[in-house]
């Protein structure tokens, strides 16, 4: 399975230190190189810098494609994701941001965000979904709080 990530996903992950779960689901996993500058910038939190700077072997940093002029409104890790996930033929793409999703939607593609693959990873037994999300409340993870009390009331 051809699976890309945006930034997003894989910040909020290694924040609630459930990282682990994109290789038990996916076992590759591909992102641009705007995704892996945004996880090195300086400004960002240093777990997040110090872990892109030596990445796990199931993690793939690609060239994407140019981006196209209609992705021109997103920010340049999503746009990334979503040629790169288009270039490879990609299963699936994950990304959080409302309009990257419409967009990435839009062209054809597969599409999930870091609640889905909660809620994935839960049905597979690879994590307590009420201690995970506990734990994503406590960062700067923004949904509405309905749907967080949806997922919880309807477990997988």
């Amino acid at each position: 399975m051809r699976v890309v990530s945006d930034t997003s996903p894989l910040c909020y992950l290694l924040l609630i230190e459930e990282i682990a779960v994109l290789p038990k689901l996916f076992e590759h996993v591909l992102v641009p190189r705007a995704v892996a500058a945004e996880l090195s910038h300086p400004a960002a939190d240093k777990r997040l810098q110090e872990w892109i700077s030596a990445p796990p072997t199931w993690l793939e940093i690609r060239n994407a494609p140019p981006p196209l002029l209609e992705l021109g409104r997103l920010g340049p890790g999503e746009t990334e994701a979503i040629t790169l996930a288009e270039a490879v033929n990609a299963d699936l793409v994950i990304l959080d941001e409302r309009k990257a999703r419409q967009a990435a939607a839009d062209r054809g593609l597969e599409v999930t965000g870091l609640l889905g693959l909660l809620v994935d990873a839960a049905a597979k037994e690879f994590i307590n979904l009420a201690d995970v999300l506990a734990r994503l409340r406590r960062t700067n993870f923004r949904v509405d709080p309905k749907l967080f009390k949806r997922i919880l009331e309807n477990p997988p």
